[in-house]
């Protein structure tokens, strides 16, 4: 069994309480599902996480584009206080296929899929056949 959720956070205009309410209502979403559940959530999480993994090498695997913004951070608190995988940034790729928003001279990555690590960690034994 697994959970898919699709996620369309409050964007950067908006008053951090909203945005704090959001994180903490997902928090608490995501960690009341059972670790064994495969638990998959996609979508426009509006912050930039940018392409440093530094204090997040455990859940952002270094190439993701640009610089953090306070949004990203949210992001990565999120999947490190729930040890998740943020999957697009785990593969190397060109900057055409990094970027989900571009408009004029305006390029960003705000869309991500995220997984639960315990889930990735057992397919990945599973496909090396450990």
């Amino acid at each position: 069994m697994g959970v898919c959720l699709m996620v369309y956070a409050p964007h950067s205009g908006k008053l951090d309480v909203k945005k704090e309410r959001f994180w903490n209502e997902l928090f608490h979403l995501v960690s009341c599902i059972h670790q064994n559940e495969m638990v998959v959530f996609a979508g426009d999480m509006t912050g930039h996480i940018g392409s440093s993994n530094v204090g997040s090498d455990g859940t952002h695997g270094g190439s993701g584009y640009g610089s953090r913004n306070a949004d990203g951070s949210r992001i990565l608190e999120l999947a490190d206080g729930l040890n998740l995988v943020i999957y697009n940034t785990m593969f190397t790729k060109l900057e055409s296929k990094l970027l989900t928003y571009v408009a004029g001279s305006v390029k960003s990555t705000v869309d991500y899929v995220i997984i639960v690590f315990y889930y990735l960690r057992t397919q990945i034994r599973h496909a090396m056949g450990k």
